[in-house]
């Protein structure tokens, strides 16, 4: 990893990249830091604190939200609207039609996502606002301020999907996934202070902080070798005889990745469930909603199950999304491919959906067991310690993912080098 952050160091326009990256966090963390006038925020930080709003909502927005900056939505909005745009594309004639004309289709789909996201961000400001004053957060709750902060708080959340998408089109990387990966990294310190006021006050002992940082680190391990994973089937070529020449007969394979989703289903997952804890925020002397707080609630079993499901079902989904089965069979049938002891066309396209079915099922297990096994493991220890699982799972995920930009990159330059 150093060596490859070293080798594109050196080269003028993947320096610039980075660069570009690194001053796009900064206005991020800057952004972070300006807050939404008239919001009482010892208040709020207590709310946080007792876990009546999800704590992971301010992790992934880099303590924005207990902060009550300008970017305390973070980029959640932007998610929803990507899960609901992904879902339509499926049933919806039209919406797929456009996923399938190339670049013009998914620059019109991506318009559509934005104007989503806008309308959804305003939505979730309102009833934040709303629901904030119903604790006192908000100093003043009349109408006109429930509509600034309200408005302040959708401009916050356009201007990280900006930002977003600024890094992905100048930057390395996804952009989304970068900023979430930002928020995440930048609550880092505050949690290693925490942890230290754990041990000095005698909340915990140095041996059960040893055996936490054991199991994040083999968590980690985990992640690598799963996220890198892969089936390899294999693939004969016939060969071709074309005037004097001969072509094909060469062997290869097709790698089928373990987790195909990468951190998508729990980006996915994790949205879809502050949904509902959102909403009852809004009416906090509902006895619905303190229902539903208390169901949803971080260490609950129903709330595992639930998460649990949601990462299983994303998984799946978002790999039917981005790898269809009965293209690859074609293109090979194309090609003169096929695999050794299969027909080419029907019987390899449902071989291969009978592997990446298979496999599948064992990368969504192990993204929803590690998703939710900090949530037991904090239950037993009483560390109250929002970086757990999932968090992990993001950080490491995109940073392999960012990783393999750079080496794309890297080996990109090569073979001009070599071409020139």
């Amino acid at each position: 990893m150093l060596s490859s952050i070293k080798s594109a160091w050196k080269l003028d326009d993947l320096r610039r990249k980075i660069i570009f990256t690194l001053a796009m966090f900064f206005v991020f963390r800057i952004g972070a830091h300006v807050p939404v006038p008239g919001i009482n925020t010892d208040i709020l930080k207590q709310i946080v604190s007792e876990g009546l709003i999800f704590g992971f909502f301010d992790v992934i927005s880099g303590g924005a939200f207990s902060a009550f900056t300008v970017f305390a939505m973070s980029i959640t909005p932007y998610i929803n609207a990507s899960i609901i745009m992904q879902l339509m594309t499926v049933v919806v004639p039209k919406l797929e039609q456009l996923a399938k004309e190339g670049d013009e289709g998914r620059k019109k789909i991506a318009q559509y996502t934005r104007y989503g996201t806008v309308v959804l961000g305003f939505i979730q400001a309102i009833g934040m606002s709303f629901a904030l004053s119903q604790y006192g957060v908000i100093i003043n709750p009349s109408l006109n301020n429930l509509l600034v902060i309200a408005v302040t708080l959708t401009a916050g959340t356009a201007f990280l999907m900006w930002l977003g998408e600024l890094i992905t089109e100048k930057g390395i990387g996804n952009g989304i996934s970068l900023i979430i990966f930002a928020g995440i990294i930048s609550g880092l310190p505050s949690g290693i202070n925490t942890m230290t006021q754990y041990i000095q006050t005698g909340t915990t002992n140095i041996f059960t902080v040893l055996l936490f940082s054991i199991i994040g680190l083999l968590v980690m391990v985990g992640v690598v070798a799963v996220h890198e994973g892969q089936r390899r089937i294999p693939v004969q070529y016939a060969k071709r005889v074309v005037g004097r020449k001969v072509y094909g007969g060469q062997s290869t394979h097709i790698p089928l990745k373990v987790n195909q989703a990468g951190v998508i289903p729990v980006i996915f997952a994790m949205s879809i469930l502050l949904f509902p804890q959102t909403i009852a925020s809004w009416f906090p002397n509902s006895g619905i909603a303190a229902f539903v707080s208390r169901s949803l609630n971080f260490d609950s079993i129903l709330y595992m199950v639930i998460y649990a499901t949601f990462i299983i079902f994303f998984t799946y989904f978002y790999t039917a999304v981005t790898f269809n089965p009965a293209d690859v069979a074609d293109n090979m049938k194309k090609y003169g491919g096929f695999i050794p002891g299969l027909r080419p066309g029907k019987p390899t396209a449902e071989y291969i959906d009978r592997v990446l079915t298979r496999i599948t099922l064992a990368g969504a297990m192990f993204l929803a067991g590690i998703a939710i096994m900090p949530n037991i493991i904090m239950k037993i220890t009483d560390l109250n310690i929002f970086f757990g699982g999932t968090a992990l799972i993001i950080v490491v995920g995109v940073a392999l993912e960012t990783m393999k930009q750079i080496e794309s990159h890297l080996l990109m330059r090569h073979y001009q080098g070599f071409m020139k």
